[in-house]
């Protein structure tokens, strides 16, 4: 399944992504940890030194290799320079797993242990001198979209991407990639506006969205946010003596962490657990395709000097599948490439 973690700079967003990761390769889940924050700190916070954070492979950077792979034999894709962020996988395209070796791994991750159990870690790179005033930060997690749009994940299963602050995730398609939302909010008015404005922009994409409270020091808070956000509440973190000793690099073994704050991550797998089980694989692929179509025309078309239309196979709905190369689904329902949301 796929998780986003999303929230105000500050809020501790890459913090409780990280924990969550930690949670779950606790339980020796197979986890994709991606690090799609312009401040590139999710490795830092699962224990990387700042050399080795920085010699991460950035995902922009391997694009070309990323996009021949995942192009496989698509007789609709005439080649690799055609393909852009939201190019939709079609019968012949090569997808992804969670659990695989493959190229774009090879490439662009990097394998952390944490407490001895291995998790996959990749990154967009950070913003760099060469792209000040050239390029904005969403052409770089067009590569997390693109990767994701051809990743088949199962239940078990999981691929934990660590967002970029504030509703900035809205200017691609990448907000609808995901089973489950994570929107870490602080007590504060200016925790839940963020809240506020992801709660409108998801409204008609069916985006599950659900509120982890942080930084909470009383029930005051707690009621603060539950007025707030209401019935989106999931679950509040508060004071963690394991974190601070995490963020002075003195981590403790992950099985020490306080009681209360492990069963708030385990709420977390649960919800992301449950939105899984409902994920509608049709809905999914529609909305892939209804994003694409508007870059498409938006400037896509004008930069490759093709229709990208044409990229688009009505005959295909991306589901789990045992299937690996050029794995495709059973096909009894054709989809129209429309451009209105599911």
């Amino acid at each position: 399944m796929k998780i986003a973690f999303v929230g105000k700079g500050g809020s501790g967003k890459t913090t409780l992504s990280s924990l969550f990761i930690r949670h779950l390769a606790a339980h020796d889940a197979p986890v994709v940890a991606v690090d799609a924050d312009i401040n590139q700190h999710l490795g830092a916070a699962l224990g990387l030194a700042e050399e080795e954070a920085a010699a991460l492979p950035a995902l922009g950077a391997h694009l070309p290799l990323i996009k021949e792979y995942l192009r496989g034999s698509n007789p609709r894709i005439a080649s690799a320079d055609t393909m852009i962020k939201t190019t939709p996988p079609g019968a012949g395209s090569r997808l992804l797993r969670v659990d695989e070796d493959n190229p774009v791994y090879e490439a662009c991750a990097r394998t952390v242990l944490l407490d001895g159990r291995p998790v996959r870690l990749m990154a967009t790179g950070p913003f760099t001198e060469a792209d000040l005033g050239v390029a904005c930060y969403h052409s770089k997690v067009g590569a997390v979209e693109l990767c994701l749009n051809h990743l088949v994940d199962g239940p078990d299963e999981y691929v934990v991407v660590d967002m970029t602050a504030g509703s900035d995730s809205f200017a691609s398609g990448l907000f609808t990639r995901f089973d489950v939302t994570f929107l870490v909010a602080e007590p504060t008015r200016k925790g839940v506006s963020v809240y506020r404005q992801y709660k409108e922009y998801a409204r008609d994409f069916g985006v599950t969205l659900k509120v982890v409270g942080n930084k909470v020091q009383s029930t005051d808070d707690i009621e603060f946010l539950q007025d707030e956000v209401g019935e989106d509440l999931l679950v509040t973190f508060g004071h963690s003596d394991w974190v601070r000793a995490m963020e002075k690099g003195r981590p403790a073994a992950f099985e020490l962490l306080e009681a209360s704050n492990r069963l708030g991550l385990e709420s977390l797998r649960s919800a992301a657990d449950e939105s899984y089980a409902y994920r509608d694989w049709r809905r999914y692929t529609e909305q892939m395709v209804h994003f694409h179509l508007r870059n498409a025309e938006s400037w896509g078309n004008a930069k490759t000097g093709v229709d990208l239309a044409a990229q688009v196979d009505p005959d295909f709905v991306l589901r789990e599948s045992p299937l690996h190369e050029g794995s495709v689904s059973p096909r009894p329902n054709r989809l129209q490439p429309s451009p209105q949301p599911a």
